[in-house]
């Protein structure tokens, strides 16, 4: 990845990451899912990570949070390998929001400060980390006494979010964090991640709505059937080009479907 900061060093880095995963009847060493991903993330990087169904998007965070652990290559945070970071300090540098987060049956309030009760942090720091969270993802009071099945899709991805950003980590990992958002709120979100500390939070983003990611990222990595095959800043994408790939990914997948 471009970096124009002279001398400045990755904040993320990963060396030819490869994945396999076993299953029943697949070759020996597993069926690959990633193969030999490389690529650096600076301060303050928004990363876009596109490619079609299947590419790998997801795994690819899941193991930059350490959920699943490669098979072949190294991750670094500034320059340490994450296998020697206990994987509840890993996760607080580096937050993984998924797609579907479950709240555990807590109210959205306690659920909100459940993280940073686990890590120790004092009453008065954690009501003042919630408060500013809730004010700029603009969730509304009522729902902070509801439970995660008294709160739609959207809703749910919201407080996720917050859940997140309480922990204040270095590395936010974001899996299709606008699917359920209708169109509105989605640029709103993309606003305020944009925003976060003064625009230097770095964060990483699987998105299929390449409008919002368009609007977001300043760096595309795109993925398919595994592979890195682009790295770009976004300002040199070529965002029809993307899109019609993509829709004929989408429709080779259904053809070989049906």
């Amino acid at each position: 990845m471009l970096n124009l900061a002279i001398g400045q060093n990755p904040l993320l880095r990963l060396e030819r990451v490869s994945l396999s995963v076993q299953v029943k009847g697949s070759f020996p060493g597993g069926t690959p899912v990633l193969r030999d991903i490389s690529f650096e993330v600076f301060e303050g990087d928004r990363v876009a990570i596109v490619g079609p169904s299947g590419a790998g998007k997801t795994s690819l965070l899941r193991l930059i949070n350490r959920l699943s652990e490669p098979t072949g290559g190294a991750i670094y945070l500034e320059n340490r390998d994450c296998r020697l970071f206990p994987a509840i300090e890993l996760r607080q540098q580096i937050t993984l929001v998924m797609q579907e987060s479950k709240l555990l049956g807590m109210p959205v309030r306690d659920a909100l400060a459940y993280p940073l009760k686990l890590r120790g942090v004092k009453a008065g720091e954690i009501e003042r980390r919630v408060t500013i969270w809730v004010e700029r993802l603009r969730i509304p009071s009522d729902w902070l006494w509801r439970t995660e099945v008294q709160l739609s899709a959207g809703q749910r991805q919201l407080v996720a979010l917050a859940r997140a950003l309480v922990l204040e980590p270095k590395v936010l990992l974001l899996d299709e964090p606008t699917s359920a958002l209708d169109a509105g709120r989605a640029f709103e979100l993309v606003r305020v991640l944009a925003q976060l500390n003064q625009g230097k939070a770095t964060i990483l983003m699987v998105n299929h709505q390449l409008d919002v990611a368009q609007q977001f990222c300043t760096r595309v990595l795109y993925l398919q059937a595994g592979e890195l095959v682009g790295n770009l800043p976004a300002g040199e994408m070529d965002w029809e080009k993307l899109r019609q790939s993509l829709i004929q990914a989408q429709a080779r997948e259904v053809s070989e479907w049906s």
